[in-house]
């Protein structure tokens, strides 16, 4: 089939496809047939102009031009926002093998071809060409006339292809396929914000469900994420959240929280990395009067203080070992003892910890107990990063800018186009904390100096493209910013500026990498 047609040798399969050869070129339809056929094809696109299901027009308007075209087989694929995603994908008069073939070229060959040139691609027969006799795929198949377009442009996005039939290699096919791919493209678009509103109206609903309106973003990570809380929070066990620094764990303990049967009770956090060793347990389990040199009187833990309620254990994997033999016995068996205390005290609290920090890896180096983490591993909500949602940059920059304004007293104040790109195609290693802190700063920067939007100087106000790269006032967020722009621009330039190759080069999405160009302001 057609779709195998890859350039093995690197050949510029688009400077080829103009050559037809004559002598396999059939005759002109006459001006009745071209006229007849051509008043079928817009006929058939406007009566599935009428069809409600999208995915039912897909599949109608592919057997449409199959059948105009004179085809034999054809295959259609819309390609979906990120490459993470499952496109939508159709196939006529292919076998479900040859289909799964053509879609593993869709990154290849011909294929490939038209969606980098944006062009239409011809090959009159892949037997007989040398780029691709020898493939065993070709052979197999025995494959001859092919022709393939992309739908849409900047960048494109799909591609139909069509296989077989001596009507491909007519004069008026290209022109024909090209209005066909042109009719398609705005129904991506329309997949897309339907898909989109789909997914937007039931992660709205979840976020109502659980009042977690400030649980920003419309990623399938956040979806995820939210649907995990729904399910664990009603029950009474124990939860071990794990992720980066920065990715909002505690918020999302007190969110388990708000939505357990123990809402209505105290939610208390101990920050196990900010006390020293001494103190901890202390801090846990509190003191008995004369139980140390400073205990005048009786202290209450924090373990006594969420009597009832929800105990966040932060940064657990910093807890000291004899504080983890304590807290063992706690989960065991629901019950302590204060400093200095010679009976247990029961304890009626639900534990979540948190940590950015490898537990197995801990144990196997001896600073955290096997057994306990056994106990708190009982459920496991991993916390996802911003790498794994960059949908959500942009929406909760605009959220902590309004928030900002109004802790501020400030009047409100919105990104500038390029701002949005910045924040999208930048680096966040301190993830949502990191974030928030710059765009809050950002706000206030912004409304200081009247400006009628956030602009990028604002988001990173020492940024200076014409600053020597050894400039010691720079930032790592600034020198990020820098290698990636100079990266991006070097990959561009020995790509020829062919962005889909330089995509792939870069191990990115077209869709990411026309951001990252916008946002650097590279220009060819």
């Amino acid at each position: 089939m057609g779709s195998q047609a890859e350039d093995p040798e690197g050949t510029d399969v688009g400077a080829q496809s103009e050559a037809r050869p004559s002598s396999r070129r059939p005759p002109s339809l006459t001006e009745f047939d071209h006229v007849r056929k051509e008043r079928d094809l817009y006929r058939g696109l406007l009566r599935l102009n009428l069809e409600g299901d999208p995915h039912a027009f897909l599949r109608d308007a592919l057997e449409l031009i199959v059948g105009v075209m004179g085809a034999a087989q054809g295959y259609l694929e819309l390609f979906a926002p990120d490459d993470a995603d499952v496109p939508w994908r159709y196939s006529f008069g292919f076998s479900e093998r040859q289909a799964d073939e053509v879609r593993e070229l869709v990154s290849r060959g011909i294929i490939a071809e038209a969606v980098a040139s944006e062009r239409v691609v011809f090959t009159p027969s892949a037997l007989l060409d040398p780029r691709f006799r020898d493939r065993e795929s070709v052979r197999r198949s025995r494959i001859d006339i092919v022709l393939c377009a992309p739908i849409g442009r900047d960048p494109p996005c799909g591609v139909v292809y069509l296989q077989g039939g001596a009507g491909l290699a007519a004069p008026e096919a290209n022109g024909w396929l090209t209005q066909f791919a042109e009719h398609l493209a705005p129904l991506r678009q329309h997949l897309v914000l339907r898909r989109e509103s789909q997914a937007g109206s039931e992660l709205n609903a979840l976020r109502k469900r659980l009042g977690a309106q400030t649980f920003q973003g419309r990623s399938p990570a956040l979806f995820g994420l939210l649907q995990e809380i729904e399910h664990l929070a009603p029950l009474e066990v124990g939860v071990l959240l794990t992720g980066e620094t920065g990715t909002g764990k505690t918020e999302i303990a007190r969110l388990i929280h708000a939505n357990s049967p123990r809402a209505s009770h105290p939610f208390v956090e101990l920050n196990c990395a900010a006390l020293p060793d001494t103190l901890i347990e202390n801090e846990l389990f509190g003191s008995m009067a004369g139980a140390h040199s400073t205990a005048a009187r009786r202290t209450e833990g924090k373990v006594a203080a969420a009597q009832g309620g929800t105990l966040l254990l932060d940064e657990i994997g910093d807890m000291s070992l004899p504080a983890q033999a304590k807290l063992l016995q706690l989960l065991q068996a629901k019950e302590y003892y204060p400093l200095g205390a010679s009976r247990p005290t029961k304890a009626d609290v639900r534990v979540i910890a948190a940590t950015h920090v490898d537990l197995q890896t801990a144990v196997q180096e001896r600073r955290f107990r096997e057994d306990l983490r056994y106990r708190l591993e009982v459920m496991t909500v991993r916390v996802p990063s911003l790498v794994e949602r960059p949908e959500d940059k942009g929406l909760l920059a605009t959220y902590f800018c309004e928030r900002a304004s109004k802790a501020h007293k400030l009047a409100r104040i919105g990104f500038s186009p390029a701002a949005i790109r910045a924040v999208e195609s930048a680096e966040w290693p301190g993830n949502v904390r990191q974030l928030a802190n710059v765009v809050e700063s950002a706000t206030i920067r912004a409304a200081s100096q009247r400006a009628a939007q956030i602009e990028v100087h604002h988001l990173f106000p020492k940024t200076n493209s014409d600053a020597p790269a050894a400039s010691p006032t720079r930032t790592f967020q600034e020198e990020t910013r820098r290698f990636q722009a100079d990266l991006v621009k070097r990959v561009l330039e020995t790509n020829s500026w062919n962005v889909s190759a330089a995509a792939r080069e870069l191990d990115l999405t077209r869709a990411h990498l026309y951001n990252l160009i916008n946002a650097f302001g590279l220009k060819r």
